[in-house]
C-alpha cells in the first residue's frame, strides 16, 4: 500500500512494504517541485522514528499549514518556536563547496568538524571553546551533519589537520588549477607575536608587530598570481625570512608538480643564496622577480650599472649581460612624498626632546649638559634620520642638519629597483613591474588573518596544533576573499554581511516536546540582496538531527566570585 500526503509543495510520504515476510512502514518528509516543465520530489528528512500519533499531528499541520487554528484540540500539541540561525552557515557552506573546500577536508566527521573551525573562525573568531559553544546558536550539525563534540574534540582535530595539511592543500590546488596551473606564485613571511612561552615553536626573533620582549611564531604563505593562498607553512619564531625559501620551492617543484615557475619574493626574501639554490634547479625552469635594498641601489649607482636619470614615473629598465638579469626602475611621486613627511616628522620629534632637556637643564642647574647632549644624540640614532650637528651655548643645545647629507638621503625617496633573470621575451618591464606589486595581495592576506580572521592569539602550545590552527586561518581567508569578491558591488564590509546574516533564523515545529523540522522563513530585502549576490539559494527546510554540542569546561566554574 502506498499512500501520499500533498500538501502544497510538501508532502508526507508513507509507504508499507513486506519484506522477509514482516510488514514495514516508513515515513519520509518530501517536497515536490517543477524543473524543466516536470514535477520532481526532494527528500527532506526521514521521519518514521516519530510514533503514529506524531505522523498524523505532522500532516494535520500540513495540510493546515496556513490556518493552523483550524485544528482545534491538535493545536495544543504543535509549536512553533524560534530556531538556530542558519542564514551565515548556509552561505558559508554553499561558498564553501563551490571553491572546493568541501571536497578537500572530506566527508569524515574530522573533515566537518575542521570545516566547522574554518566557518567559526570566518563567524567569529576565538579559542576552540567559543567554537563549540557557538555551534549551538548556529545550526551547524544540522547542515555539515555534524554528531556531538567538545572542546578537546576541536583540539585533536587539529592534530589531524596538521597531519593531513600536504594532503588537503594538494586536493585543493588540483581541484582549483586541474590542468592549468598557475607559472607564477607569490610569497612572503610574517610573524605573530605570543602571550604566553609555552608554544613548542615560540621564539624570539625579529618582531614585526614591534612588541619586545615578546616571544613568536613566523608562518609564510605561498600565493597564486591573483592572491590565492596555497600553502602555509609554519616556523620557530626565529627563523630567518630566507631560510623559509628553500621548502616553497621543493613545494612548488615537487608537490604541485610545476615546471615553468616564477617566484616573487620582497628584497629581504630572495637573496644570493636563494637564486642560487633557484639556479640549481636544472631540471626546472625557474625564474624569479625580487627587490633590492636602497644600499644595493647605491652600488650600483656608483658602478655606473644603473643612473639616477632612469628613476621616472615611467617604469625603465637595464640588461646587466655579465651577471644576466634585468634591473626594472621606477620613482613612486607620492611614496616620494610620504617619505619625506615622515622624515621631517621625526625631525619635529627630535626638535621636542631637544627643548625637553632644555627645559630641564634650566630648571636644574647642576644637571650636566653633556648627559642631555648624549641623550639626544641617544634619540636622534634611534629615529634614523641623517647626520646633524649639535651646538650648546650657555647651557642650551641645538641643532641643524648637514645640508649635503640630507639631501644625499633623500635623492632615492620613492626610488625602488627590481631584479629578474627573465629576459625581455618572456616578460616585459611593464609586465615584471606588475608582478612585483603583486605581493601587496600577500601583504592583505596577512593583514586580513591578523585583524579579520584573528591569527593570534593562538590558545595553544603544541606545534602541530600551531600548524593546524593557522591552516585553519588559511583555508577561512579563502572564504573571505570568495565573500568579499560576491559583495564588492554592495557597500557593505564581509565582517557587516555576516552579522545581517546571523539574524536569518529557523522557525522550529515542535510536536508533543518533539522538534521535527527547522522551517527556513522568507529572508528580508537586505538579506535576500546578500544571498543573490554571493549566488546562494537556502533550503525551505533543514531537517533537525537532534545532536547538541556541549563544553567540557564550563563558564560558570571559571568565573571569579565577587
Amino acid at each position: 500500500m502506498y499512500i501520499v500526503y500533498y500538501v502544497d509543495t510538501m508532502f508526507v510520504d508513507s509507504c508499507t512494504y513486506n519484506a522477509n515476510g514482516k510488514k514495514y512502514t516508513r515515513h519520509l518528509l518530501r517536497e515536490s517541485f517543477r524543473q524543466d516543465g516536470k514535477v520532481k520530489h526532494r527528500t527532506i528528512g526521514n521521519i518514521s522514528h516519530c510514533s503514529p500519533d506524531e505522523i498524523r499531528a505532522l500532516k494535520l499541520a500540513l495540510k493546515h499549514k496556513a490556518n493552523l487554528q483550524l485544528l482545534g484540540n491538535v493545536n495544543e500539541h504543535i509549536q512553533v518556536e524560534q530556531g538556530l540561525a542558519v542564514g551565515a552557515v548556509c552561505t558559508l557552506w554553499q561558498v564553501a563547496q563551490r571553491i572546493g573546500l568541501i571536497k578537500g577536508l572530506g566527508g569524515s566527521q574530522q573533515g566537518k568538524r575542521a570545516l566547522w573551525q574554518v566557518f567559526a573562525r570566518v563567524l567569529e573568531q576565538g579559542s576552540r571553546l567559543s567554537a563549540v559553544r557557538l555551534a549551538n546558536a548556529h545550526a551547524a550539525c544540522d547542515v555539515l551533519a555534524l554528531d556531538a563534540f567538545n572542546e578537546d574534540d576541536l583540539y585533536h582535530n587539529l592534530d589531524w589537520l596538521a597531519e593531513h595539511q600536504q594532503q588537503i592543500e594538494d586536493r585543493l590546488f588540483r581541484d582549483r588549477y586541474a590542468e592549468n596551473k598557475p607559472t607564477l606564485y607569490l610569497y612572503d613571511v610574517t610573524s605573530s607575536y605570543l602571550e604566553g612561552t609555552c608554544n613548542e615553536l615560540s621564539a624570539f626573533g625579529y618582531n614585526r608587530d614591534r612588541k619586545s620582549g615578546k616571544r613568536q611564531i613566523v608562518y609564510g604563505l605561498l600565493c597564486d598570481e591573483q592572491g590565492r593562498p596555497v600553502s602555509i607553512e609554519a616556523f620557530p619564531g626565529n627563523t630567518n625570512d630566507t631560510k623559509t625559501f628553500g621548502s616553497q620551492i621543493r613545494k612548488v617543484a615537487k608537490r604541485f608538480n610545476t615546471k615553468n615557475i616564477v617566484l616573487v619574493g620582497d628584497r629581504g626574501m630572495i637573496k644570493g643564496p636563494q637564486i642560487e639554490q633557484i639556479q640549481a634547479e636544472d631540471a626546472l625552469e625557474l625564474h624569479y622577480i625580487t627587490g633590492i635594498t636602497k644600499p644595493q641601489i647605491e652600488t650600483l649607482l656608483k658602478k655606473d650599472v644603473i643612473q639616477m636619470n632612469l628613476f621616472d614615473e615611467m617604469v625603465a629598465e637595464v640588461v646587466d649581460n655579465d651577471l644576466d638579469v634585468r634591473y626594472v626602475l621606477r620613482r613612486n611621486p607620492q611614496r616620494a612624498m610620504e617619505v619625506a613627511a615622515n622624515r621631517y616628522s621625526k625631525l619635529a620629534t627630535l626638535q621636542k626632546r631637544v627643548e625637553v632637556q632644555n627645559k630641564y637643564l634650566a630648571e636644574h642647574p647642576r644637571a650636566a649638559v653633556d648627559v642631555a647632549r648624549r641623550k639626544i644624540e641617544a634619540f636622534h640614532k634611534k629615529l634614523r634620520l641623517p647626520a646633524i650637528d649639535l651646538n650648546v651655548i650657555d647651557r642650551t643645545i641645538s641643532f641643524t642638519k648637514q645640508a649635503d647629507v640630507w639631501q644625499e638621503a633623500s635623492k632615492l625617496d620613492g626610488c625602488y629597483c627590481l631584479k629578474t633573470d627573465l629576459s625581455s621575451t618572456q616578460a616585459s618591464k611593464e609586465t615584471v613591474h606588475d608582478r612585483y606589486k603583486s605581493l601587496s595581495q600577500v601583504e592583505w592576506a596577512f593583514r586580513t588573518s591578523k585583524s579579520l580572521l584573528e591569527a593570534r592569539p593562538v590558545y595553544v602550545r603544541l606545534a602541530s596544533r600551531t600548524r593546524g590552527h593557522l591552516l585553519v586561518v588559511m583555508l577561512a581567508y579563502l572564504i573571505v576573499q570568495e565573500l568579499a569578491s560576491c559583495w564588492y558591488e554592495i557597500d557593505v564590509t564581509v565582517e557587516e554581511a555576516l552579522d545581517e546574516l546571523k539574524s536569518l533564523c529557523t522557525t522550529r515545529v515542535v510536536v508533543k516536546g518533539t522538534s521535527i523540522m527547522h522551517n527556513i522563513p522568507n529572508p528580508r530585502e537586505s538579506v535576500q540582496r546578500l544571498l543573490e549576490a554571493a549566488h546562494v539559494t537556502l533550503p525551505k527546510m533543514v531537517a533537525d538531527r537532534g545532536v547538541r554540542v556541549s563544553t567540557r569546561k564550563k563558564l560558570t566554574s571559571e568565573r571569579k566570585t565577587v
